[in-house]
C-alpha cells in the first residue's frame, strides 16, 4: 500500500506543476507585489492571444483565475485580500487581490 501511496503523491505534484494558471499566479506574486485576478488574466490572455480576439478575451480567464487562486489559498501558498485584509478562500467574492502568505498569523 505504501508504494501506491508514493505513486499518488507523485501524479498529484506532477499536476499541481503542469497547471499553467498556478504558475501565472504564483509568477506575478513572486516578487511580494499584490496583484488583481484581472492584472493575471489580462497576461494570460496576452500570451494566448491571436489576431482577431476581441479585446476584453481575458475575461474568458478570470474564472479559472479565481478558482485556481482559491486552490492555492487554501494549500497556504498564497493569501487572497480584501481591503487589504487576508479573507478566508471560501467566501472569496467582490474585489480582491493575491499575495504571498502573510508571515503574522490572523486574531
Amino acid at each position: 500500500m505504501a508504494i501506491m501511496t508514493d505513486v499518488n503523491e507523485q501524479n498529484e505534484e506532477v499536476e499541481k506543476k503542469e497547471d499553467p494558471v498556478q504558475l501565472y499566479i504564483l509568477e506575478a506574486i513572486a516578487d511580494g507585489s499584490v496583484v488583481s485576478p484581472n492584472d493575471i488574466a489580462i497576461k494570460i490572455s496576452k500570451d494566448r492571444a491571436k489576431d482577431n480576439d476581441p479585446e476584453d478575451v481575458w475575461r474568458k480567464y478570470m474564472l479559472a483565475v479565481k478558482q485556481q487562486a482559491k486552490f492555492l489559498a487554501r494549500e497556504g501558498r498564497i493569501s487572497i485580500l480584501r481591503r487589504g485584509k487576508v479573507i478566508d478562500p471560501n467566501k472569496m467574492k467582490g474585489l480582491v487581490k493575491f499575495s504571498l502568505p502573510s508571515e503574522s498569523k490572523e486574531d
